[in-house]
């Protein structure tokens, strides 16, 4: 490749590097993605199926539903979305955190973005980059696992990019 090409194919690789989107996961021990899940009701589901799922899982699924019982942090009776969504949750996360725990005849499905509202703080479960669980952090949410990460954004290192091209510009050019 002559270098005459050369320099404007690297130079146009290192802007596309430096305007990659970063990661909203946090970063893990051993430099792994962490990412939280929670297992919410669908928006599209059902009342009366949400009704007989959330009825299925503080019964004979063996949910912790005492959150949203009266007097609950979590506790809205004129609220079926969130109050199924809590259930589910504790379900999926006493039961493996797999996809089939978090189902529900399909009226449920996995999400990044923290449920919790309120005094009502869901807990979360933690998976790594390679989509197998680590841990599930925090009962009823309390603690650093229970954090809103939805919205925050990887640690920038702007000093990167400049580096790269600072390292390799000498050699491009004698090319």
């Amino acid at each position: 490749m002559s270098p005459n090409l050369f320099l404007p194919l690297f130079l146009s690789l290192c802007l596309v590097f430096v305007s990659l989107p970063r990661s909203t996961a946090q970063r893990g021990g051993g430099g792994t993605v962490v990412t939280e899940l929670w297992c919410v009701a669908k928006n599209n589901a059902e009342d009366a199926a949400l009704q007989g799922a959330l009825d299925w899982a503080c019964g004979q699924g063996g949910a912790d539903c005492g959150p949203i019982q009266q007097g609950g942090p979590c506790y809205d009776p004129t609220d079926i979305q969130n109050t199924a969504s809590y259930a589910f949750n504790n379900y999926y996360l006493k039961n493996g955190m797999t996809d089939d725990a978090c189902s529900f005849s399909n009226n449920a499905a996995l999400t990044s973005l923290n449920p919790s509202y309120g005094n009502c703080k869901f807990p979360s479960s933690k998976t790594v980059n390679n989509a197998s669980i680590s841990e599930a952090s925090g009962t009823l949410g309390v603690g650093p696992g229970s954090a809103d990460l939805s919205a925050s954004h990887g640690v920038a290192q702007p000093w990167l990019s400049p580096l790269i091209v600072a390292l390799f510009l000498p050699f491009i050019l004698e090319l």
